[in-house]
């Protein structure tokens, strides 16, 4: 078996304090070695169950992490490995890695390994969980186990603000000019790019020469965020799948991508009780003109229309040809600014599932001067859902009556 873990994690293969938090900045190495640290555990009697805020994460993010780890430790026949039921099965013990949707609670409860019980959770990207979901978590690890081996609660994530609930519950005790706390139930580990050996000198380049303070500061140094220059701070999260049949006033917008990824959104807008309620999202890279087509009208019904970006005026033409009418949003020289404007007099209400536009508008922020002072532009990064929502609205917020045949 061939094992290659980065020293900064070296001590904490076999730690078993009961609750563990990693994190830090991009491309530490966090995931790599949680994955490494699964698969040694399950081998040693562990059952773990691994867990993101969306099921439809963890196949392209976590799940893959794991198997290329069996497959790296040469241990591809020793485990049984199932992407459709999100199960990973030892055939030396029957011990199990299970995966899991925190947005399906039912679905999480039912999960049960095999032989024995769950005596980890790994909660991956958590800063995306909320906290009542991490409390009922904690439920499935009451009792001892059998065989002695204790029972963890692992978080690994990159940081995002000092208000997030995470900081507020643990890093009471933390020490910033520090990289490690450890109490006899608590472990804290912040790592950076600067711990992870097998990075390249692109990603290192990248990661050192990144221009917006905010970036720099949280995803190269690691560091938890403060709020003042983030742009919208009127949002909150709901599980909206009982009052989306009841949606009337919908609106659909559409950034479109080259080397950044294609991203729809779908709204409906209460004008009178100035809410938007964020309840529908696609975001992906690479995604050739069928693909998309595909994606968009399994999203929107025959009748309904998408404003959509007019730079992507080829990707506008092939769709509209394909039957899914776009038309071009207005851009003028304060059309973003405006954009933002109006949206921050509204509460913007996002399903639980739009993990994606939760993660953008929670880290969109305001470009700075020299002195760290806010200026009037917003980063022009990570926010293509963001744009999407402008787009979405733009006839609304513009009072227009235009139909979209008229804009075409």
């Amino acid at each position: 078996m061939n094992i290659y873990v980065n020293d900064a994690y070296i001590p904490y293969l076999n730690d078993t304090t009961r609750t563990q938090i990693f994190f830090g900045g991009s491309s530490s190495g966090k995931s790599f070695f949680l994955a490494q640290r699964v698969v040694m555990d399950v081998l040693k009697g562990h059952n773990y169950l691994i867990v993101r805020n969306v099921a439809n994460t963890i196949k392209r993010s976590v799940y893959n992490q794991i198997v290329k780890t069996i497959i790296d430790f040469n241990l591809s026949e020793v485990f049984q490995m199932s992407k459709s039921e999100m199960v990973i099965t030892c055939k030396r013990n029957n011990r199990q890695i299970l995966f899991g949707g925190l947005d399906d609670p039912e679905k999480l409860k039912s999960i049960t390994p095999i032989d024995g019980v769950i005596t980890d959770i790994w909660i991956e990207e958590a800063t995306e969980t909320a906290r009542e979901a991490y409390k009922q978590l904690t439920k499935r690890l009451r009792g001892a186990t059998p065989d002695g081996i204790g029972k963890r609660v692992i978080f690994s994530f990159n940081p995002i603000l000092q208000t997030h609930w995470i900081y507020q519950e643990f890093f009471w005790n933390w020490d910033d000019s520090k990289n490690l706390y450890k109490s006899d139930d608590l472990l804290i580990l912040k790592t950076t790019y600067k711990d992870n050996k097998f990075l390249t000198d692109e990603d290192i380049y990248a990661l050192e020469h990144e221009t917006d303070p905010y970036f720099y500061n949280v995803y190269t140094l690691g560091n938890w965020g403060v709020l003042g220059k983030v742009i919208f701070k009127n949002w909150r999260t709901e599980d909206l799948s009982d009052v989306i049949p009841s949606f009337d006033n919908i609106y659909n917008g559409i950034d479109f991508g080259v080397t950044d990824p294609n991203a729809f959104i779908r709204v409906h807008v209460n004008e009178g009780q100035k809410q938007i309620f964020v309840f529908n999202e696609y975001k992906k890279s690479n995604t050739l003109i069928d693909e998309l087509a595909e994606e968009l009208n399994n999203r929107i019904s025959k009748d309904e229309f998408i404003v959509g970006d007019p730079q992507g005026a080829q990707a506008i033409l092939e769709l509209n040809n394909r039957g899914i009418t776009v038309i071009p949003a207005k851009k003028g020289p304060n059309s973003i600014n405006d954009g933002i404007s109006w949206l921050k007099e509204y509460e913007i209400i996002i399903d639980i599932h739009c993990q994606e536009f939760k993660n953008e508008i929670q880290s969109y922020h305001w470009q700075e001067d020299k002195l760290g002072n806010a200026l009037p532009k917003p980063v022009d990064k990570d926010n293509h859902l963001i744009d999407a929502l402008r787009y979405a609205t733009e006839l609304c917020r513009l009072g227009a009556v235009a139909t979209a045949a008229e804009r075409l």
